[in-house]
């Protein structure tokens, strides 16, 4: 009884782990890096020069900086700043 009960908690957290792995790649099939459009503080990971990871910008619609966002929808978002961009742009002065 005690085996199968320690079979079943494994089966399970098993197959936790591999959708928890598996939602991530379908989500960012569906998103793009936008840069140029995320406010201070609000970029996702990986970004220009100047940041180290998410949330590490230091001004609204930075250019080096990006902010994932569904696909298809970066070159119609428009900021102060001018439209989002699908390449990384130069950073402000």
């Amino acid at each position: 009884m005690k085996t199968t009960i320690a079979t079943l908690a494994l089966a399970g957290s098993l197959a936790s782990a591999l959708a928890a792995v598996a939602t991530p790649a379908a989500a960012d099939d569906a998103m793009e890096k936008c840069y140029g459009v995320a406010l201070k503080g609000q970029n996702d990971c990986a970004a220009g020069a100047g940041t180290t990871c998410a949330g590490t910008s230091k001004i609204d619609y930075q250019q080096n900086v990006f902010k994932l966002v569904p696909k298809g929808t970066c070159l119609s978002m428009k900021t102060p700043a001018g439209h989002g961009m699908l390449e990384q742009g130069m950073a402000p002065a």
